[in-house]
């Protein structure tokens, strides 16, 4: 699907898309786009939009290339971050002659608020191509922002879950730190892609902004596009080390839930060796008198039956309370 938009009035306006009509363009949107869509689009700004296939076979050194004249940017977006199957994607920026051309294949929500938003308010620059990439990548920061921010929150929530469990069933509370375990791994899955994602629009910046460099004099807004970028690149400096310490608070909670667990398994090993140890005199004392020789001077004594249970309960008590007193139980 093609759908092309203009600025008017410091807005940014969706208009039919037509190939002899380019005046005027600032933005080219290829969602999910055919090949026929491609070549259309191709052809008019004398560039090769690039598939699928090959965006996906590319290699990540080589997802940023000038080629006929264009700069061909290529990021990882991520998509279904508020479902259990997050995914990542690659999405292609292409700008040349001031237009650009976004080739993607899933429908990230910050591109969506970026059209409304530049829709709305004249604040949101939207005057050239290039204006439009940076806003398009600023959402996307802000999107990875708040994603941080809510893994933040749930390990602050699991953190909690793990070291105040007040279960008091061993097979209860084993089951919940299981089921802690999968949370931590749930996260630590959507902190991995946020950190791919930042990396790549890291990459895009420094690239774009190493090409921009060359001076041209009197373009409208191009320092505040410098500018811009740089605080781009300032955010996706300090979100990478923020996603870098969740990472370790992630691998610390994964380590101490597991330890949790052994701690409550090595507790109901330890029940079963002192019941072992606790209950090994009286079977011996039993197994000696349920011996059948023929002299046993205790077979023929009236207390002997009581005496012989005497021995075992007290053989049984005197293990429990050394265990009792070492702190062992």
């Amino acid at each position: 699907m093609i759908t092309a938009y203009t600025s008017t009035n410091e807005l940014l306006v969706p208009r039919d898309f037509s190939a002899e009509a380019l005046d005027g363009l600032v933005w080219i949107d290829l969602l999910n786009p055919t090949q026929d869509d491609n070549r259309i689009v191709g052809a008019s700004l004398g560039i090769h939009v690039p598939l699928q296939d090959e965006v996906e076979e590319i290699e990540l050194s080589s997802r940023l290339y000038l080629e006929d004249g264009a700069e061909f940017l290529t990021i990882t977006a991520l998509t279904e971050l508020d479902t259990d199957d997050p995914t990542k994607m690659p999405v292609t920026f292409i700008l040349k002659n001031g237009v650009l051309v976004t080739a993607r294949w899933c429908e990230p929500k910050p591109f969506a608020a970026y059209k409304l938003r530049a829709a709305r308010h004249k604040d949101v620059p939207s005057r050239n191509g290039e204006e439009v990439m940076i806003g398009l990548l600023e959402a996307l920061i802000d999107r990875l922002a708040d994603i941080l921010e809510h893994i933040g929150t749930e390990i602050d929530a699991i953190s909690r879950e793990a070291f105040r469990n007040k279960a008091s069933k061993a097979n209860k509370k084993t089951h919940e730190l299981q089921a802690l375990i999968e949370r931590i791994g749930r996260q630590a899955e959507v902190l991995t892609l946020v950190q791919e994602s930042l990396v790549s629009i890291g990459r895009v910046t420094v690239y774009h902004a190493a090409m921009d460099a060359a001076p041209r004099r009197g373009e409208v807004g191009r320092e505040s596009r410098r500018t811009w970028l740089k605080v781009i690149q300032r955010d996706v400096t300090s979100l990478s080390e923020h996603a870098r310490g969740l990472n370790g608070r992630v691998n610390f909670l994964l380590d101490a839930t597991l330890g949790l667990i052994s701690l409550e398994q090595n507790q109901i090993i330890k029940i079963f060796s002192v019941a072992a140890v606790v209950f090994l005199p009286p079977t011996l004392v039993a197994s000696i008198y349920g011996m059948n020789f023929s002299v046993m001077p205790e077979l023929e004594w009236t207390l002997g039956y009581p005496f012989a249970i005497g021995l075992m309960v007290l053989f049984a008590v005197l293990p429990y309370l050394f265990f009792k007193r070492k702190g062992w139980l």
